[in-house]
């Protein structure tokens, strides 16, 4: 039998957080809870996570951030640049930075920002 060996370096600190333990606060898409934000800068996060309940968000872009939308609930449609897109549950979208993008519907939706959900990254669109 192979002995199970315990790392030699650990990366980070980890954390484990429930989606009702999460703060919770309106945005310009609807309602986030977050998972993973501000925060937590401290412990030096690779992204930031927020399950988000989709109101008709605003046309809006980031100059930093990459964001994935994994729809969690529900569904509606994204505009991404101007073209509609059909989402629903278990779709996946990828967003690079300075692409304009809306989510229209009723939908929940895990938003994974890379490096961050920043407020001073968020520009409404023209």
């Amino acid at each position: 039998m192979s002995e199970k060996k315990s790392p030699e370096h650990v990366s980070g600190p980890v954390l484990v957080r429930h989606e009702g333990d999460a703060p919770r606060e309106k945005s310009a898409c609807g309602w986030r809870d977050r998972l993973i934000s501000h925060e937590d800068a401290a412990l030096a996060p690779a992204a930031w996570a927020h399950a988000v309940d989709i109101e008709e968000a605003k046309l809006h872009y980031h100059e930093r951030a990459t964001e994935l939308y994994y729809v969690l609930e529900g569904g509606g449609s994204i505009e991404l640049d101007g073209v509609e897109h059909a989402i629903s549950k278990g779709s996946l979208v990828h967003i690079p930075p300075g692409v304009v993008h809306g989510a229209r519907g009723r939908m929940r939706v895990l938003v994974v920002g890379i490096p961050d959900i920043a407020n001073d990254d968020y520009f409404e669109a023209p």
